[in-house]
């Protein structure tokens, strides 16, 4: 069986959930390599459809809010994509927008890669510990961030999102 190429000992990924296409095509990747890794989605507490629907069992609307995070998410998983995230996800971890700035920041400072809040959702994920895993993977898709809200960040304080 072949492995995941320059991370052979990886035991989490997570991905940014917005209709579920590249998490579950990357879990589908990750169950063929490494079937004891777990792929989780990475969500926004503004828009968590698919933290919703694993509670409930299957899609359902949620009450969302705008936020800079503005990449991922919806008012509800996708029908047609409920079956498939619910057999190759192991789960979702559900980031505050606080945290995801925190993230943003961290990548551009600490990595020198710039970010949007969907992109960084993953790292904020991972940051916040909240799953039980060694080796995490995060993946960083996104890079498109007004630099009004990008600068704001990097002053440490919070984008607001105007409606």
């Amino acid at each position: 069986m072949a492995s995941i190429p320059n991370a052979p000992d990886v035991d989490a990924i997570l991905v940014p959930y917005g209709g579920g296409g590249l998490s579950c095509g990357i879990a589908a990747a990750v169950r063929a390599t490494k079937p004891s890794a777990r792929v989780y989605a990475a969500e926004v507490e503004t828009f968590a459809p698919f933290t919703a629907a694993l509670a409930r069992g299957e899609p359902t609307p949620i009450a969302s809010s705008q936020s800079f995070v503005d990449g991922i998410g919806g008012r509800n998983v996708f029908p047609e994509m409920w079956p498939l995230a619910r057999e190759l996800l192991a789960g979702s971890v559900v980031a505050s927008v606080a945290e995801v700035a925190a993230a943003v920041r961290f990548l551009a400072e600490r990595n020198r890669v710039v970010a949007e809040g969907a992109g960084a959702a993953p790292v904020a994920a991972a940051m916040n510990r909240t799953i039980d895993a060694k080796t995490i993977v995060c993946v960083v898709s996104g890079g498109n961030i007004d630099s009004e809200v990008l600068a704001t960040i990097l002053r440490g304080e919070i984008p607001v999102k105007e409606h």
